[in-house]
């Protein structure tokens, strides 16, 4: 099992930054694979940037160019750079960790901490 602790949301004017961390507990050494993803009112929850235990990094084309996902390993700590924000990445914005073990792979989320940009 893992638990993920989110901090670093907040309200921020269209144009700013947010860095939003995310730090794992538990059974890290099961990581796969740790992410960010999103859901504003009304829509599906989507993925925003991952990163790969093997360092590779992915993310969705409406946050590249302005957001970067990174981690510290010595903390597993996840870590999502948001510059130059838009009204419309306002969401509550998901840590979640991919997880394998013994042949099984299992997701775990984060309560969610909201971002909200003002334009």
């Amino acid at each position: 099992q893992v638990q993920l602790v989110e901090s670093g949301g907040g309200l921020v004017q269209a144009g700013g930054s947010l860095r939003l961390s995310c730090a794992a507990s538990g059974s890290t050494f099961s990581i796969n694979a740790m992410g960010w993803y999103r859901q504003a009112p009304g829509k599906q929850r989507e993925l925003v940037a991952v990163i790969w235990r093997g360092g590779n990094t992915n993310y969705v084309d409406s946050v590249k160019g302005r957001f970067t996902i990174s981690r510290d390993n010595a903390k597993n700590t996840v870590y999502l750079q948001m510059n130059m924000l838009k009204p419309e990445d306002t969401a509550v914005y998901y840590c979640n960790t991919q997880t394998y073990y013994r042949g099984q792979y299992a997701d775990y989320w984060g309560q969610g901490t909201q971002v909200t940009v003002s334009s």
